[in-house]
């Protein structure tokens, strides 16, 4: 972490129970207050995710705000385009912003305008454009704490890497967001490895019987399967393992391919193909443009899924340190996987968990995390 202690140090502070876990991941209609953890506090976390930048300002599951990862800079004409619009129309829909002298489409405007969800470029790149959009959304100003994670390739880089995010993001931003001027200023940037977040939320949830374990006394693997990486994180005892650690350039994109593979024009980067992924059986129908009938991918999505979810576990298998007796599944491809993944660990003698909910549970660790930071902060003024 930047200035803080690491995020290895053991969030007792952060870890109280919430009131509800809800799996649900709504697309606000409209944007929540501002609010924070601490009177004057606010917090901004953000899960940067190849698919959609997670993000919430509080710690309550049910108000994680998705945002489609398409980012496109463009002329401020262009970005000032639908002013003329009622402001009452959903902002998720038309996010777009102007920073220093240029403009940016974010979402599924972005989309719109054919960006596409940038894989293989670096999670620094268009990050601040992502955090100040997310601020914006969430109609915050002045002084504000953000809280990110990125992928641990390796210590180098995520060192390296970290150093750029904050360099970006620290001080003071002056855009316009959707037509209103807003003035920033970010004074606390924390950077943790991907999935980590994921291991505070699930500790800060009430324990139910033996089914999850205190993972402050075991040794845990964090599997978090994203778009562009699946993260692995070997944490003993709530301390962060550095040199077992490591993202591998291996998730859920890898799959989408092999379904745009048996579809006829299929873009593997399509929203609409990733949304029908995703969709539950008997739902899952995708027409790509020009087509003149969708195709039903409950015909080979089973066996795709299969084939794949068996990759994965092999993966894992073959990092998992021998010490470890407990794995947490997380991110958008652990909730897709889980029932393949979890059946081939428990071959393996090791126990599954998910994390609930899969999606959000990264930025509501984040989100503890901050809280727990500002409040020690608090206490050694």
């Amino acid at each position: 972490m930047s200035d803080q202690p690491s995020a290895a140090t053991p969030m007792n502070a952060a870890a109280i129970p919430m009131n509800r876990v809800a799996a649900a991941n709504p697309i606000n209609a409209a944007p929540p207050q501002p609010v924070g953890g601490h009177p004057g506090k606010k917090i901004l976390s953000i899960d940067l995710g190849r698919t959609s930048t997670k993000t919430c300002i509080s710690r309550e599951s049910n108000n994680v705000t998705f945002v489609s990862a398409n980012v496109k800079e463009m002329s401020m004409e262009q970005v000032r385009g639908g002013v003329f619009e009622a402001r009452a129309t959903d902002p998720l829909m038309d996010l777009w912003l102007e920073y220093q002298g240029s403009g940016y489409a974010v979402g599924q405007l972005a989309a719109d305008f054919g960006a596409n969800l940038g894989v293989g470029q670096s999670k620094v790149e268009l990050a601040l454009i992502k955090v100040l959009a997310c601020a914006g959304y969430f109609k915050l100003k002045d002084d504000i704490s953000v809280v990110l994670g990125l992928p641990y390739l390796s210590q180098e880089q995520f060192e390296k890497e970290k150093a750029q995010l904050i360099s970006q993001l620290n001080g003071p931003h002056v855009m316009n967001f959707r037509g209103e001027s807003v003035s920033l200023n970010i004074n606390k940037v924390w950077v943790m490895p991907e999935g980590y977040g994921s291991l505070l939320w699930c500790e800060a949830q009430p324990k139910k019987g033996a089914a999850m374990p205190d993972f402050t006394k075991v040794s845990v693997a964090i599997v978090d399967i994203g778009h562009q990486t699946t993260d692995c994180l070997m944490i003993d005892n709530f301390r962060f393992a550095r040199g077992a650690s490591k993202s591998e350039d291996f998730g859920m994109s890898k799959f989408y391919e092999l379904v745009a593979a048996e579809i006829e024009g299929a873009d593997s980067q399509s929203l609409s193909l990733i949304a029908a992924v995703n969709r539950i059986k008997g739902d899952r129908f995708y027409r790509p443009r020009g087509a003149s009938k969708p195709t039903n991918l409950d015909d080979f999505l089973p066996n795709l899924t299969e084939m794949f979810s068996r990759e994965i576990c092999n993966r894992v298998l073959a990092w998992l340190p021998e010490r470890v007796t407990d794995v947490i599944l997380t991110g958008g491809g652990g909730e897709f996987f889980w029932e393949d993944v979890q059946r081939l660990l428990k071959e393996a003698k090791i126990n599954a968990h998910l994390a609930s909910p899969s999606r959000q549970a990264n930025a509501l660790g984040q989100y503890i995390y901050g809280e727990a930071q500002l409040s020690n902060a608090r206490a050694r003024t």
